[in-house]
């Protein structure tokens, strides 16, 4: 593919439109998920959205109808108010572009004219937004807006599975990286993943580490005097490469003292876990909750768990994960993709190889004593801001000096409750 055009090459008199905009607060326009096919990428659009604003003027688009609701896993609770979070009363929110465009991306395109950003923010998780993103970018790139893509992975699992939706991802997304000005990526394992895919090496790229989902927070004790029984979390979309299966070979041979509560919707068809727990010989230490659940009862799970096991055998980047360290919860998670890089300061995450059922038990039992006290989130949504400040500078988006962002599990706090799953 060709290298992305330097800034002077891609904007000719837009160069003096950006010089006219320094002195004032830049502008940035957040391209995400909407609300109405409730997903991970929703709650981590408005998180970001709330956290730029802390330093910028901040906008959003929602793709409100991602594709026909009979094609989505989630079919059932499309449309179903799950989540009590919400964008920051001074963000400009666009709700939202439908997959047939017409009329709501004309729309869209006129909220981009008036909004009048500095940058366009798209950001990437599925092939579905794909037609709209490119419109929303021609459109920035004519009126001399920098345009930003931010990668969750290369390309949703599901849809890679598709050979005629991977092909149309592989083909169709050059035209959109040839109009990109710079790359977030969540982990220097996601940025080579991108650079094998596409060849993008002329792009300045910057790795912003996930925040925090500092919002779930218990107002129990991790763990109830008294009690020895320890009790096990998963949560999340029940998909082929959460790994769910070994978790429940895993938990079959822990003693009767551990508890296992395993909550999630079941995408894909990946129904192999489900049959695995009814079968169980110690199914009655098992809770299932096959649904995705609303942010209120986010709550009381993680509030009950003592340890929360994520035998994911892929993976960039894991929302429950965030919302687990948040918690100060000991963590056993697998050593694959992005998620060594996003736990590996956290003091309490239990790595362990993945696919491997006896090393995930004895890793749980390592997690178990862990337990009972909680353990400080390293991430930062202040350092995410920082990683856009690095970008947005560096492609010639006049920025403020960064500020030195401290450690903390609760830099950002959201309004309500998301999560990300």
């Amino acid at each position: 593919m060709p290298a992305s055009p330097t800034p002077s090459e891609s904007f000719g008199h837009a160069e003096a439109r950006m010089l006219s905009r320094t002195g004032r607060t830049p502008r940035v326009l957040v391209v995400g998920s909407g609300w109405r096919f409730l997903s991970g990428i929703s709650y981590y659009t408005c998180r970001l959205s709330n956290a730029l604003h802390d330093r910028y003027e901040v906008g959003a688009i929602l793709m409100r109808r991602l594709l026909p609701a009979r094609l989505y896993p989630g079919r059932d609770r499309v449309g179903h108010c799950l989540t009590d979070l919400r964008y920051d009363q001074d963000v400009r929110v666009f709700d939202g572009v439908d997959w047939w465009a017409v009329p709501s991306l004309l729309r869209a395109v006129r909220f981009l004219r008036r909004f009048s950003p500095d940058v366009l923010v798209l950001q990437w998780w599925t092939g579905a937004v794909l037609h709209s993103y490119l419109v929303l970018a021609l459109a920035a790139r004519k009126l001399g807006i920098r345009v930003v893509v931010e990668f969750h992975e290369v390309q949703d699992t599901g849809e890679a599975r598709h050979r005629w939706a991977a092909r149309y991802v592989r083909r169709c997304i050059r035209p959109l990286l040839r109009r990109t000005d710079g790359v977030v990526v969540h982990s220097r394992f996601d940025q080579v993943a991108l650079a094998e895919a596409y060849d993008l090496a002329a792009v300045p790229a910057e790795v912003a580490l996930h925040g925090p989902f500092d919002h779930h927070l218990p107002d129990r004790p991790v763990r109830e005097p008294g009690d020895d029984v320890c009790r096990l979390l998963f949560f999340g979309t029940i998909r082929p490469y959460k790994g769910l299966e070994d978790l429940v070979e895993a938990f079959a041979d822990l003693g009767p003292n551990y508890h296992l509560t395993v909550v999630g919707e079941t995408w894909e068809g990946w129904t192999g876990p489900g049959r695995m727990i009814e079968e169980s010989p110690v199914r009655d230490r098992i809770e299932f909750v096959n649904r995705y659940v609303a942010d209120a009862e986010v709550n009381e799970f993680f509030a009950h768990a003592d340890v929360v096991v994520l035998p994911y055998r892929r993976s960039s980047a894991s929302g429950p994960l965030h919302i687990a360290m948040s918690h100060g919860l000991p963590v056993v998670v697998t050593a694959v993709g992005g998620l060594v890089e996003a736990a590996e300061h956290y003091s309490g995450t239990v790595f362990v190889a993945a696919a491997a059922p006896g090393e995930l038990r004895e890793a749980i039992v390592r997690a178990a004593g862990l337990a009972g006290r909680r353990h400080a989130d390293p991430s930062s949504w202040g350092r995410t801001v920082d990683a856009y400040a690095r970008l947005l500078t560096r492609i010639g988006v006049a920025q403020d000096p960064p500020v030195d962002s401290a450690t903390s599990s609760n830099q950002t706090l959201p309004l309500l409750s998301p999560d990300l799953r």
